[in-house]
């Protein structure tokens, strides 16, 4: 039935959920309670709803269960407040999935639908991704779009299409004046072979990251590098389910997650010691997130359960992984820098301080602490789409506080954030660039002449830096 599998999740944190003394720690920290002030619209409330259906006593086809089931970020602001330790985003999944289970095609919307579609026959297959990304880089580096942009003529038809191109808009690599674009740069100096200090680490390219923010990667892996790491490429990695498990589609969530451990054994068993295991770095805050709760994802799985707690503790935020040594420094960075953090590295990872620790290292900037940062800024996959009137009240609170910091460059560590904040300042006029952490310590490397262009390099030096592929 359809309350079954909610019922099971119930089961699985009833000690907890029992424990709840209805404190109400939890309604502050929500941000669609915070807006409307509706106790269904509270994790408090939302729970209540899910164990109503799951008890029976509430039809999971309900506008009632389904509209503030609907209007939930999956932020998981409430776990980190929550004192009993509720795992709220683990329920939420189930009843995304028991809606998913219910639903019929007409009573979806039509971003659902899309989503749905896109999910199911595009994200879990390779190339029909990167045909839809390369359709998209397109778009983002057609002239004709900057100028319709620019124009405000689709801003006149369309506040939201206006909106979803300036999310695109925010991709490109040329989009933040403060930083260089730079392609395929080699170290002038990496790691000696035998090198005691040497970590070895692979990038988790992601699907979205590699598709749309390729940069952001490759300015990862060269980061990486510079700090006494030794860079593996695993070939055979797919999206690693994020998108899926939040949507409620657990099944092909936990494919990918099969798929993902089996490309990475070979890596992740490669020269282990107990003092250096090989590394997953990831960083896009979502798929962190997940890559280190596969263990719960496939716990029922008995040939996977354990290989996927092993994978799990090997993934390592970039932020998290850098400040665990002294991060070499770099040249000066004159420029006002704020920090946003992403909800799935605050509140689902709880990596707190790390990016802020690896701002501090880069000589010059003058940081500001933005109020409310660990609040959502609204995007939230789809989320923008679905609900754009929610999105855009909670995103004009989010960039007023940007704005205040006087800060020219925002940080951030999410492609969904990255993407919604550089909207969030171009519809509300912020003087104000959208980066990734990662971005600025590249840049100062940059500007110390760690790096030399490739096309320089006629012949491979012996301290380039030496890709291997893992494929299997």
């Amino acid at each position: 039935m359809a309350h079954q599998l909610l019922q099971t999740e119930i089961e699985k944190e009833t000690d907890k959920i029992l424990g709840c003394i209805h404190c109400g720690l939890c309604l502050p920290a929500c941000p669609t309670y915070l807006q409307l002030g509706n106790e269904n619209d509270s994790p408090r409330g939302r729970i209540y709803l899910m164990r109503s259906v799951a008890e029976g006593r509430l039809d999971a086809s309900s506008e009632t269960f389904n509209r503030h089931i609907d209007l939930c970020l999956g932020c998981r602001a409430c776990e980190t407040a929550c004192p009993a330790g509720v795992h709220y985003g683990h329920l939420l999944e189930a009843a995304r999935q028991t809606q998913m289970e219910v639903a019929s095609n007409k009573s979806q919307g039509f971003h659902k639908k899309m989503l749905g579609l896109a999910l199911r026959k595009v994200f879990p297959f390779p190339e029909r991704l990167g045909i839809v990304f390369t359709f998209l880089k397109f778009v983002r580096s057609n002239p004709l779009t900057r100028w319709v942009l620019s124009s405000g003529l689709i801003r006149k038809i369309s506040r939201q299409a206006d909106f979803a191109l300036s999310l695109l808009m925010t991709t490109r690599p040329k989009n933040n004046p403060h930083l260089t674009f730079h392609r395929g740069q080699n170290l002038i100096k990496t790691p000696a072979s035998g090198n005691p200090n040497t970590r070895n680490v692979t990038v988790f390219t992601g699907c979205v990251m590699e598709g749309l923010f390729k940069h952001t990667n490759d300015a990862t892996s060269r980061v990486l590098a510079v700090n006494d790491c030794s860079l593996s490429e695993v070939k055979t990695q797919v999206c690693c389910g994020a998108l899926h498990a939040h949507a409620g589609d657990l099944e092909t969530a936990r494919s990918l997650a099969r798929k993902n451990i089996d490309a990475f054994d070979e890596f992740l068993g490669s020269g282990a010691t107990a003092q250096n295991l090989p590394t997953i770095i990831i960083n896009a805050a979502g798929c962190g997130a997940l890559l280190k709760d596969y263990g719960n994802l496939l716990k029922d799985d008995p040939l996977y359960a354990d290989r996927a707690t092993r994978f799990g503790s090997q993934v390592k935020d970039v932020t998290e992984f850098l400040i665990q040594r002294e991060v070499r420094r770099g040249a000066e960075i004159d420029q006002t820098v704020t920090y946003d953090a992403p909800c799935h590295l605050y509140h689902a990872q709880k990596v707190q301080t790390a990016p802020q620790q690896l701002l501090s290292t880069i000589n010059g900037l003058n940081y500001v602490q933005l109020e409310g940062m660990q609040d959502c800024c609204g995007g939230a996959g789809i989320y923008n789409l679905s609900e754009p009137e929610m999105s855009e009240a909670i995103l004009s609170d989010k960039i007023a506080r940007v704005k205040a910091t006087g800060a020219r460059i925002l940080t951030t560590a999410n492609p969904g954030c990255h993407m919604q904040l550089g909207a969030g300042l171009r519809m509300f006029d912020v003087d104000c660039h959208v980066a990734h952490v990662v971005e600025l310590l590249d840049e100062s490397y940059r500007r110390a002449g760690y790096y030399k262009s490739r096309i320089e390099i006629t012949k491979p030096e012996k301290e380039e830096i030496q890709i291997t592929k893992q494929t299997k």
